[in-house]
């Protein structure tokens, strides 16, 4: 159902995602910076999620030889990937090659990329390992998945708004469904994230080797409320982020919401770095280990 939902929602935000995606932005480069600490020179690569195009540009300037793949299910972003691209790269046939797939499913074959990309887009699934498995599945062997994916520390402070405004009877921590069920909204209906060590657990179970996984806070400011609503609408996510609440409800949420020193509304998104290699052969259970790193907070207006 949320699936359904998020694409619909993607669908309509196709014009309006590129300029209100900062933070997607910031993370992308975050990721293109851990790449030049690697050697490969894949063949193929593939974003995955590509919404706007940002993460299959920067591959492209970094690896110009190498067939370029942006795959997402909403048409529409594919559609403004072709426009962004530029009308160079279209009459030269330089643009990257676009199929618009599910993440479970992806049209690829076996061991056919040697680099699959995804910013920020695993935590919109319910069970983040169903996607590790087919991306596994596409990846050579030594072929490297690099990913980012939002944390459960994410909305902290609005979580805890929602806790204030319910007089503290909000189960800030729980899920209304399991790892593997329809729904990880808590009871305050904002959306609950896996942890990144759960993630890494994954990768392994998935039979991915040497996982290493990182993490830091973000903070974002905002000047007013609407603002940070605006920017979830235009990202296409804010039913998927922030669930259904009535609007008298959600004012007392936001009369809750703390303003910092400076007087602006700070927003804090855990953000979960992770890679891994596709092994020879699946590495044997109890011989491979997640490394875990964590990174200290950045602010960002």
């Amino acid at each position: 159902m949320l699936q359904s939902v998020l694409q619909r929602s993607f669908e309509a935000a196709a014009r309006s995602y590129h300029d209100a995606a900062v933070l997607a932005r910031e993370t992308g480069a975050r990721m293109d910076e851990r790449l030049s600490l690697t050697k490969i020179q894949p063949r193929r690569i593939v974003d995955l999620g590509c919404a706007t195009g940002d993460g299959i540009r920067a591959l492209q300037r970094r690896y110009p030889s190498a067939q370029a793949i942006a795959i997402d299910y909403a048409i529409p972003m594919l559609q403004s990937v072709r426009s962004r691209s530029g009308s160079f790269a279209r009459l030269t046939r330089r643009g990257p090659q676009l199929l618009c797939a599910d993440a479970h499913a992806l049209p690829l074959a076996e061991q056919s990329t040697g680099l699959v990309w995804s910013n920020l887009m695993l935590q919109w699934f319910d069970d983040p390992s169903l996607a590790f498995r087919e991306m596994h599945r596409v990846l050579e062997v030594g072929g490297l998945l690099m990913f980012t994916a939002l944390g459960p520390d994410t909305l902290k402070e609005l979580r805890n708004a929602a806790g204030r405004a319910a007089g503290g009877r909000d189960n800030l921590d729980g899920t209304t469904g399991g790892m593997t069920g329809s729904s990880r909204t808590t009871a305050s209906g904002i959306r609950n994230f896996v942890d990144m060590h759960d993630l890494g657990d994954m990768l392994l179970a998935a039979g991915f080797a040497d996982p290493v996984m990182d993490m830091e806070m973000v903070t974002m400011t905002y000047s007013r409320r609407s603002k940070f609503l605006a920017d979830q609408r235009h990202l296409g996510v804010r039913t998927a982020l922030l669930g259904h609440r009535s609007w008298q409800d959600w004012r007392k949420v936001f009369d809750a919401w703390s303003r910092d020193s400076a007087d602006r509304l700070p927003m804090t998104f855990e953000i979960i770095y992770g890679h891994a290699w596709r092994p020879a052969t699946r590495p044997p259970t109890g011989e491979t280990s997640v490394i875990h790193f964590h990174r200290r907070e950045a602010t960002r207006a």
